[in-house]
């Protein structure tokens, strides 16, 4: 696992980085598919915010979901220690979340009957999806217009999740919004979260799409 450490406004010395890989390796056992870890030091040189002037993120860059974790505190060591003790946790998490997947779909795959027919003309694989302007992961920056005003656009690889999905996985990221297409209802949606343990969906009705023409959603008849 490959743990890369970067400076952002302040430099990063080799005593650092040999600590934060030192601590980061351990975590290997929690995730043994990582290929990697990010982290990023910042330094807050606003004198009022002297008690979380050194902020340290953690990601860990895997084949499953994101997960990242910060902190601040007026010593780098001090912020890195309570950002991997947060990424351990979600670490944790996340690896107990696989285990439980694992077991139930091993039950339901012994439980299911499979279905060996060959595809009918009617059911072939319907043709591969003309590419985004942007590719997944890629970062562009626009300017609108005339103005000073510059639009940062990034595109995500997406896959359908339930709403329980999303919000671990923005958990996991410990953000307070998350994207996502609803799998229930194929909407766009985004979770976010209220007051203390509480979270809101908010859901966009989209036009449907029928051979290759998009027209309003109507309600069926009753």
């Amino acid at each position: 696992m490959e743990i890369v450490v970067v400076g952002r406004h302040t430099e990063v010395l080799e005593k650092f980085r040999q600590h934060a890989t030192d601590k980061l390796t351990k975590l290997a056992q929690l995730a043994p598919r990582a290929q990697r870890i990010d982290v990023v030091v910042t330094h807050e040189r606003n004198p009022r915010q002297a008690g979380s002037s050194e902020r340290v993120e953690l990601t860990v860059v895997d084949k499953g979901p994101v997960i990242r974790a910060e902190a601040c505190a007026d010593d780098r060591y001090a912020a890195l220690d309570l950002a991997i003790a947060k990424l351990q946790e979600r670490l944790r998490r996340s690896r107990d979340r696989r285990k439980d997947h694992h077991n139930r779909t091993l039950t339901a795959a012994n439980d299911a009957p499979v279905d060996v027919r060959p595809l009918s003309e009617d059911e072939e694989e319907p043709p591969a999806e003309r590419p985004t302007a942007v590719a997944p992961g890629d970062v562009v920056e626009i300017a609108l217009g005339d103005s000073p005003v510059v639009i940062r656009e990034k595109v995500h690889s997406a896959h359908p999740m339930t709403v329980d999905d999303a919000l671990y996985e923005m958990e996991l990221v410990g953000h307070d919004f998350y994207l996502f297409i609803d799998a229930e209802t194929a909407q766009p949606a985004v979770a976010y979260r209220r007051h203390g343990w509480s979270y809101g969906v908010v859901k966009l009705d989209t036009p449907v799409s029928t051979n290759g023409r998009v027209h309003e959603r109507e309600d069926a008849a009753v």
